[in-house]
This record gives structure tokens, C-alpha cells and sequence, in this order.
């Protein structure tokens, strides 16, 4: 790595925490509270076609379009469960309503394991933090729900910057935030392209987490690759002093 870390960046979806269950499992909960007995493989397969829908006609949860993540999300889970059959206007504004505010809490998401004490070493480190976050706005409540918001200095979502990696433009924001030359700050992230590629390219360190060991990418080598956050603070501790 080149020069001495002083900031560390965050993905924060995959990266830092997941979605506890599948979509289609968890719309297919809240659809049974309303009487609604759905197969979540057929809900799933819905969802997904109503997200690629959505993402394509109104990028980045509609920003450039005045639109925002919260009518973005309402559209999206009525075109999903109105390919399931559900035609009730009442139902589907109710549904959309209860999943937009739900996946605000912590019982929705998983905090990998090493995540948290990951984020403690670093700060024990000396390291500051933050977060670049493909999210809409309420980014910030969930991470306060998992117990992770203390441990950042600042939270950029796309949603808020009105930009999405893999433009270079919502990093250059993050650096403004950093007070701090690009070759002093490091990104971590699970994608090649939105993380890795497109932090380097501009001069960060960037780095690749790659849980599963299932990354093609032969251009990243070792020393730009994690298996494991637990392995982050050793690749950084050397370049925190200096």
C-alpha cells in the first residue's frame, strides 16, 4: 500500500451487514400479517424484476428525477406484489408502507461477525471512519439499530449525494470529508467494480473483501484482498503510523 493510512471508508450492503433473510421471505412475512399467503420463490423472482424495472427507469432511487428512495421503494414493492396477483389499492399502500419502515430495524439485517470488532480496532488504531454507501436515506437508522453508527465520523449515501458508485464523484465527496490526500485513505468493499476498481483509480487504497473466496478477479492481488475484516488491521497497521 502506498503511504500512511489515516482514513478508512466503508461499503456498508454485503460489506458490513446483509439482509437476514431472503426479500421474498421477508415480503412474504409481512404479506401473511395482511392474510396474504404467498410462495416467497414467486415473490422473490417478482422482486427482483420490479428492482431491475425501477433501477433502469429511475436510477439511484430517482434522485435526478426528484423522485427519492422513499417513493422509489413504494413503487417497487407494489409492481412486485401486483405481479403476485394483489390489486387492492389499500393493500399494496399499506405493504408498501410496512416494508419501507421495517427494513429500517435491526431485525431485518445481520451484522457479520467480524464487523463490529473490525470497526473497534481500527478506531483503537487511530483510524478514522466512514461510510460510501450505494443506500438511500435511511442508511443512517439502520446502522444505529445494529449498535454501528458510533463508530463514523460521516455517512455518504448515493441517495444523499445524488450520485452512485461507481461514479467517481461520490468518493471526491468522501475526500472532502477526510480532509486528507486520497493516498492516505482506504476503501473496503465486497464489489470489483464499485469498491475496488473505482477506489484505486482515484488514488485510494482500495481493497476487496471476498467472503466466500468466489472473486475471478486475477488482477487483485493478495495484499488487495480480504477473506475476512478480522484480517483488515493487520494490513493496515503498518501504514497508520507516520
Amino acid at each position: 500500500m502506498r503511504g500512511p493510512v489515516r482514513w478508512v471508508l466503508w461499503d456498508v450492503k454485503d460489506t458490513l451487514l446483509k439482509v437476514r433473510r431472503s426479500v421474498g421471505e421477508q415480503y412474504c412475512g409481512e404479506a401473511s400479517r395482511l392474510g396474504l399467503e404467498l410462495p416467497p420463490s414467486q415473490v422473490e423472482a417478482a422482486f427482483r424484476q420490479a428492482y431491475r424495472r425501477q433501477a433502469k427507469l429511475y436510477p439511484n432511487y430517482g434522485t435526478a428525477q426528484g423522485l427519492g428512495g422513499h417513493r422509489w421503494w413504494v413503487a417497487v414493492v407494489k409492481d412486485t406484489f401486483g405481479q403476485c396477483g394483489v390489486k387492492d389499492s389499500a393493500t399494496l399502500e399499506k405493504l408498501s408502507y410496512n416494508l419501507y419502515h421495517n427494513f429500517k430495524n435491526a431485525e431485518n439485517w445481520e451484522v457479520f461477525p467480524d464487523s463490529d470488532r473490525t470497526l473497534q480496532r481500527c478506531v483503537a488504531m487511530g483510524l478514522k471512519l466512514g461510510v460510501v454507501s450505494n443506500f438511500d436515506s435511511r442508511l443512517e437508522g439502520i446502522l444505529n439499530a445494529c449498535g454501528l453508527l458510533p463508530h463514523f465520523s460521516f455517512l455518504i449515501t448515493s441517495e444523499g449525494a445524488k450520485v452512485a458508485k461507481p461514479d467517481a464523484a461520490i468518493f471526491q465527496q468522501a475526500l472532502q470529508q477526510c480532509g486528507t490526500p486520497a493516498s492516505r485513505v482506504a476503501h473496503v468493499g465486497d464489489h470489483y467494480v464499485n469498491d475496488y476498481l473505482t477506489a484505486r483509480s482515484l488514488g485510494l487504497h482500495g481493497i476487496l473483501l471476498d467472503r466466500d473466496g468466489a472473486s475471478q478477479h486475477l488482477d487483485v492481488p493478495p495484499r488487495h484482498r480480504l477473506s475476512s475484516l478480522d484480517e483488515l488491521p493487520a494490513l493496515l497497521e503498518k501504514h497508520a503510523e507516520g
